[in-house]
Parts: structure tokens; sequence; C-alpha cells
């Protein structure tokens, strides 16, 4: 269906419509009935994750370093205080041995924190029952960032429906796109509602304007809903396409010594939102080097993600781990990835590649 023709031959375009109506109910249905919230950003739902989760000054937020500092800065709107996990080798996401310790320490001083943010990173899929089990444990809430991992898949359910709360973000470079855009998948219709009303300028229910707290304009405009409804139907090949990508790489570059790739466990489908080249030292080539010869050839990379724990703004921040992150920061490139690459265009790639690699 054309969705986008429907909205405009309504003259429908913004704000929330029909098409976010219906684009919420068919996220739902595909979260497994999970309440969900259309907003503008995936950062937005983070923020109002915050609220929701009543995070506030000098609150603690247990946040996992290898990701985007989106992940992040709404735990700081909040003017409350992140502190960062390490990954384990598996999988490359937050590591259940070192969140315990962390949560351990803040529980024996009196500072609970309000909640543990992790991502499944690049779309793999993170060990959510290992992490679920710490975090019910010590009773603190688990904000689930499925930002990169739509399509991924843990133990048959969908990434996006285990958490407390979960986050979905539709940018221009995600599986699926809105142009911009994001979500916010909640346990209750309760706290849907709620959610709603702080996205929409927090406006109380009086024939007047009038506002007894603060809310902000975050909902996902009809016109962007309806590309979205599009897309949605188109997932599940774009996952496909993004997991041959994944296996040419795999398959063409992985037998060679020092060569490495994201695991992928048992339980889990990443949909390979990502595919992220590791490059061991001694390996005679390094990310700079592999980056920049991928860049003569006129081919887009980009490094792997930098650690949150390594970042300028949160110097001093609480750190627990080894250095997981880091190794991946250093050694890791992420190669051309697009549902739409052609074989050709694979091909092309991989020779660069092992040309470099000598």
């Amino acid at each position: 269906m054309d969705f986008l023709r429907l909205a405009m031959d309504a003259n429908w375009i913004a704000p929330e419509g029909p098409c976010t109506a219906a684009f919420e109910k068919e996220l739902s249905a595909y979260l497994h009935d999970k309440p969900v919230v259309a907003l503008n950003a995936g950062t937005a739902a983070l923020h109002l994750a915050m609220r929701l989760l009543e995070v506030d000054k000098d609150d603690i937020v247990v946040c996992q370093s290898l990701t985007f500092a989106a992940t992040v800065f709404p735990v700081c709107y909040q003017k409350a205080t992140p502190v960062f996990v390490d990954s384990e080798p598996e999988t490359w996401n937050i590591d259940p041995y070192h969140l315990q310790k962390c949560l351990e320490y803040y529980c024996r001083r009196g500072k609970k924190p309000k909640a543990v943010i992790g991502v499944h990173v690049f779309g793999m899929p993170l060990r959510l029952t290992d992490v679920l089990e710490v975090c019910n444990r010590y009773e603190v809430p688990f904000l689930e960032d499925a930002a990169e991992a739509q399509g991924s898949v843990y133990r048959g359910r969908q990434a996006g429906s285990f958490g407390t709360m979960a986050v979905l973000s539709f940018n221009g470079n995600k599986m699926m796109t809105t142009s911009a855009g994001g979500a916010l998948v909640l346990p209750d219709e309760r706290l849907r509602q709620r959610a709603c009303f702080l996205a929409s300028q927090a406006k109380d229910q009086l024939p007047y304007y009038c506002h007894s707290e603060v809310g902000y304009n975050y909902r996902m405009s009809n016109l962007c809903a309806a590309i979205g409804l599009a897309q949605l139907e188109a997932l599940e090949e774009r996952v496909q396409l993004r997991r041959r990508n994944f296996d040419y790489y795999q398959k063409m570059l992985g037998a060679i010594p020092g060569i490495a790739f994201q695991p992928e466990r048992p339980e889990s489908r990443s949909n390979r939102w990502l595919t992220v080249l590791r490059i061991h030292p001694g390996s005679g080539a390094t990310p700079e080097t592999l980056h920049a010869a991928l860049a003569g050839a006129g081919i887009a990379s980009r490094y792997a993600w930098n650690p949150m724990h390594l970042q300028p703004v949160f110097k001093g921040a609480g750190y627990w781990g080894a250095r997981v992150a880091e190794s991946i920061f250093s050694e890791g490139l992420c190669l051309p990835s697009g549902s739409g690459l052609t074989e050709e265009e694979l091909a092309r790639i991989v020779g660069v590649i092992t040309a470099h690699l000598g």
C-alpha cells in the first residue's frame, strides 16, 4: 500500500494522525503486543524513558560503554550520573559479570541505580537472560536500547520486547527509517498514556492551554509514520539482505589470519545492521590503514564505537570491566553494509580489503 500517498491525499501531514496510530498498532503487534509510542527520534524515546523511570539529579544510571553517545546523553538531560560497564567478548555487549559487580557496589553504598541501559550493539542481541537475571536480583529496571536491532531475535522474540522499557530508532541509517524517528516500547497502557502526555507538551485535560509540568514536542508526524508503515513491511527482507552481506564478508575474509567478526550465539539472530571487521594487532594492517585504502577506492567505512568511558565529556565517570570495549574500538572497522549492495559491489569491497591485507 502507498501509505505516503494516503497521508498526502488526506492532507494530514503533522502532527500525529491516523498513520501514526496505525504505525504504533503495527509496531505493537510486531513486538508481541507491547504498547508503543511513536516519537520523532530514538533519543527522544530514551529521554522519555528517563522521565518515566523518575531518573533525577544525581541518580545513577548504569550504561553499556560500547555504544553511540545518544544512549547516554538523555541520562545527562536529567542531570543524573552515568556509570559504565565493559562488553563481554561473545556478543560485544554489556558484560553480566561486571554489571553484577557494579550494581553490588552501589547498592551496598545505598545508591541503588535507577536503571541499567543495555544495547544490542551493531544489531547483535545482548545476553538478555543473564542481564535480566542480574537486574531482577537487584530490582533495577532494565532499559533495552534496540536502536540498532530492528529485526534481531533472541530466543524467538523480537529485540525491543524484553526490557522494562525499550527504545527503537528509525534514523536514516537504521534497518528501517521514517527519515527521522523512534519509538518507546512500554510495559502497560498506563505508562503509554503517560508517555503520550509528556511527548505532546504535557497539556492538561482542560478546555484551554494549561501545563502543570514540563513536556516535550516529541511525537512522530503522520507523514513520517506513513513511511514507517511501508518500511515495516519490508523489514524482514532487509534483515536477510544484511545477513547476506555479512555471510559474504565472512566467507571471503574469515579465513585470513588476524581477521575476526562479531560472533553470534545459538539463541540469537542478529539483523547484522553493520558488519564489523576486527583486525588483530600483528596482522600487518590496522583499521586506520584499511580505512584509508577503502577511502582511496571511493568506498566508505567507519570506525567502531569509541567507548563512552573514553569520551572527554564523561571523563572521571565510574567504569567496571577490563578492556574488551577498548579493544573492539581499536581493532574494529565497520564495512559497507547497506541492504542495497550488489554482488559486484561486495566483490569490489572484498578485493580492496584482500589486496590491502596482502
